[in-house]
C-alpha cells in the first residue's frame, strides 16, 4: 500500500502517524494492499480556493476528498481490488478551531478528520440521517481502536 502524507500547510504534525492511522483505516476496511492514497495538509488559501472550486462554497474548510477509482470496503477474507483510492486534504487551522469546540487536541481533530476523509473516499456519506449515523459510528470506532493502540 503506498500511503503519501504531504504537509504544504507549515503546521508541525508527525507526518508517520498519519501514515499509520491511513494503514489501519484501509487495513480494517479490508482495502486492497496495493491501493494508493495521498494525504495532503494545506493552508487556508489553498483550502479555500479548494473548497470554492470543488464546491462552490466560501472560505476553507476543514476536510476535502477526491475520489479516483472509486473504490469500495471489502469483507473479511475478500479484499477491494487494487486502485487509487484518491486524496484526502486536510486543513490545520480550520482543525484547530473546531478542536477547541470539541474539547481535545488539534492532532486528535485532525486524525479525526482523516479518518472521515477515507471514509468519503470507500463512498460512505453522511447527507441522510441513517448514513450518518452508519458513517460516524464507524469513524468513531476506527479512531478509537487505532488511538487505543497507539496509547499501549
Amino acid at each position: 500500500m503506498s500511503i503519501e502524507v504531504n504537509n504544504e500547510s507549515g503546521y508541525q504534525v508527525d507526518e508517520a502517524e498519519f501514515a499509520a492511522l491511513a494503514q489501519f483505516v484501509l487495513d480494517q476496511m479490508h482495502v486492497h494492499p496495493q491501493t494508493d492514497l495521498s494525504v495532503m495538509l494545506v493552508g487556508t488559501d489553498v483550502m479555500t480556493d479548494l473548497h470554492v472550486k470543488w464546491m462552490d462554497e466560501p472560505g476553507p474548510t476543514d476536510v476535502l476528498s477526491f475520489p479516483m477509482d472509486e473504490l469500495r470496503p471489502g469483507r473479511a477474507g475478500e479484499v477491494t481490488p487494487p486502485g487509487l483510492l484518491g486524496d484526502v486534504v486536510l486543513c490545520p487551522e480550520v482543525a484547530a478551531q473546531q478542536a477547541v469546540a470539541a474539547g481535545h487536541s488539534t492532532v486528535e481533530e485532525l486524525l479525526l478528520l482523516t479518518t472521515h476523509g477515507i471514509l468519503h473516499l470507500l463512498g460512505f456519506d453522511h447527507a441522510e440521517p441513517e448514513e450518518e449515523k452508519e458513517m460516524f459510528a464507524l469513524q468513531r470506532r476506527l479512531l478509537l481502536t487505532f488511538l487505543a493502540g497507539r496509547a499501549s
